[in-house]
């Protein structure tokens, strides 16, 4: 089983600070909700952003979609040995079930997670797809009880994915923590919650790219392709 946290994700809500912005004004009235119903997203309110704390780490939801979508469509989130957590800048988690089917449209998925926001589960009633809790990220990791967390990180021992992805494999439930950013660092708080500190290239690799490139060295490292592969031929 791989678990992949995306930590300090650039995805939350239009902090008050910024609600009587104009930019941030003009889209809620072209969306028709109240400012602070909406996701911060820096392709509308990077005016407003502009004196934000950590603005280069905030306000970038399209990250955690790439991110999300990369990981569930592949052949080990399939077989059920992939776990994905998504931990927000704002200190909240969301909890996704894997089979969770979500929309390829940004749109859609923008207007998915406001009503996540609004509601704390979606959907609002039966078997919950995906929850939001209040949560911090050491929090997070002692609750998963894991047997090894490794952080993906610039500042962290250089090593190969598919070394990182053999070690994650002998594990029984193994943490792999991918920023859900663009820009900065991780914090100390997470940097501390880690076994150790990985660094899988030299330059800034995207959220997405990680997570799938990860999950496919796992995949090799477990034998996974084989044993699809294998099914194939029993089937003929």
């Amino acid at each position: 089983m791989l678990i992949i946290v995306f930590a300090e994700s650039a995805i939350e809500r239009v902090p008050e600070t910024l609600w009587s912005h104009p930019s941030v004004v003009k889209s809620a009235r072209r969306v028709g909700k109240r400012p602070g119903q909406m996701l911060l997203d820096r392709s509308y309110h990077h005016a407003a952003m502009v004196k934000l704390e950590n603005a280069e780490k905030r306000g970038r939801p399209d990250i955690i979609h790439f991110g999300l979508l990369e990981s569930f469509g592949t052949p080990l989130n399939r077989e059920g040995l992939l776990k994905v957590y998504v931990h927000t800048i704002d200190d909240h988690v969301m909890i996704l079930d894997p089979e969770t089917r979500l929309p390829k449209n940004y749109n859609r998925f923008i207007g998915l997670m406001e009503q996540l926001y609004e509601t704390g589960r979606v959907p609002s009633s039966g078997r919950a797809l995906i929850e939001l809790k209040k949560k911090d990220f050491p929090s997070l990791i002692k609750e998963l009880n894991a047997t090894r967390v490794i952080a993906l990180t610039r500042v962290g021992e250089p090593k190969t994915l598919t070394e990182v992805a053999e070690k994650l494999s002998l594990e029984g439930r193994s943490v792999a923590v991918v920023g859900g950013f663009s820009h900065g660092h991780f914090t100390e708080r997470v940097l501390r919650a880690a076994d150790e500190l990985v660094s899988i290239d030299p330059d800034t690799l995207e959220a997405s790219i990680v997570a799938s490139r990860l999950i496919y060295a796992f995949e090799g490292a477990i034998g996974l392709p084989e044993k699809r592969v294998g099914s194939l031929f029993k089937g003929t």
